[in-house]
C-alpha cells in the first residue's frame, strides 16, 4: 500500500487469481491419499445473473464453449433458492484438469464480459466411501478457498472443514477467516 492510500485510509481490493483452480487435480491427490476423499466429476460455477441480451448471449456462449469439446460434459444452468444461478459441469470424475479448465473457462468469459461484479464462488466437490460430502470452493472476490461440509439441511461439518484446510493450506491459498465460509446450501453435486 503507498502513502496516498494510507493517508486516505483505502486499500486496493484483492486482485482474484483464477489461476489457483489449476491446482486443484494435485490437491485432489491429495485429499484421496490422505483422506479417503475423491472428486465426484462435477464442479459448478455460481454468479448472480445480469438482466439483458448481452449476459444472456455470454452464458450462452459459456455453455456452447463447453459442449462444443470433443469429450463433452454435461453442462446445466439452474437457480438456487437465493437467486444465484448454477452452470453445472458434469463429466469424468478422473478427469480433475479438464474440469478445471472448464470452470476457468466459465469465470473468465464471464470477467472477460464485465460480469466480474456477480461472480461469487466456483466449487468442486468430493465424496469419500462412507458417502460424506464437501465443497471445496474458490471465493472469487478473495481469491481463496475453503471447504463446505454439508451435513443436513442447515448443518456442517466443522472438524472436517478445518482438517481439509490444514491438509491443504500448502497447495492452495486458503481462506485464512473463517467468517468468509460461505455455507452454499443446496450447492449443486452435495
Amino acid at each position: 500500500m503507498g502513502l496516498w492510500e494510507t493517508v486516505r485510509a483505502r486499500t486496493q481490493p484483492k486482485r482474484n487469481n483464477l489461476d489457483a483452480l489449476f491446482h486443484v487435480p494435485s490437491a485432489a491427490i491429495t485429499l484421496q491419499t490422505a483422506l479417503g476423499f475423491e472428486p465426484t466429476g462435477s464442479g459448478s460455477v455460481c454468479y448472480r445473473s445480469a438482466v439483458g441480451a448481452a449476459f444472456a448471449q455470454t452464458q450462452d456462449d459459456v455453455v456452447a464453449l463447453i459442449r462444443d469439446d470433443t469429450e463433452a460434459p454435461e453442462v446445466s444452468v439452474s437457480q438456487d433458492d437465493f437467486g444465484f444461478t448454477w452452470l453445472v459441469v458434469a463429466g469424468d470424475k478422473d478427469d480433475m484438469s479438464g474440469l478445471c479448465t472448464d470452470l476457468h473457462a466459465v469465470n473468465t468469459t464471464l470477467e472477460l464480459n464485465g460480469f466480474e461484479g456477480g461472480l461469487l464462488c466456483s466449487m468442486v466437490p468430493f465424496r469419500n466411501a462412507a458417502g460424506q460430502t464437501f465443497g471445496l470452493t474458490y471465493l472469487y472476490k478473495q481469491g481463496t478457498f475453503y471447504p463446505f461440509a454439508p451435513t443436513g439441511e442447515q448443518s456442517r461439518d466443522t472438524l472436517l472443514e478445518l482438517s481439509v484446510r490444514d491438509l491443504l493450506d500448502k497447495e492452495l491459498p486458503m481462506e485464512p477467516d473463517t467468517q468468509r465460509w460461505l455455507a452454499v446450501w443446496k450447492a449443486p453435486g452435495l
